[in-house]
């Protein structure tokens, strides 16, 4: 009977805490704005907790919530990294130090 108790809170908790993953919706244009890999406006598809990445090198990924913190940073899956992104989704920190941000317009190219 114990490990039957401990077996239902354990799922329990799986099934709140992806209940409560990836919150946030994701999705839109962001502009590079710090220790960029290239100059082309980075672009994030969400569905569900689901992501489709493309860098601003033109490099694209698949991502997901990370699973140690799946209501504040992603795993991305070709870079190989994770990221942060802050509680209103207008800014990614990835574990490099780029900085992506939602809403701004691109760079003036020269």
């Amino acid at each position: 009977m114990t490990r039957l108790t401990l077996v239902l809170g354990m799922l329990a908790a799986l099934a709140a805490n992806d209940a409560s993953a990836q919150a946030i919706n994701l999705t839109g244009i962001y502009t590079c704005v710090d220790k960029c890999r290239g100059d082309l406006p980075a672009q994030i598809t969400q569905n569900g907790d689901q992501l489709n990445i493309l860098t601003e090198a033109g490099t694209s990924s698949r991502a997901w919530p990370d699973w140690f913190s799946p209501t504040s940073r992603i795993w991305i899956d070709a870079l190989e990294e994770g990221a942060v992104y802050s509680p209103d989704g207008i800014r990614i920190q990835f574990d490099n130090g780029t900085i992506w941000v939602r809403g701004l317009p691109p760079p003036l190219r020269r």
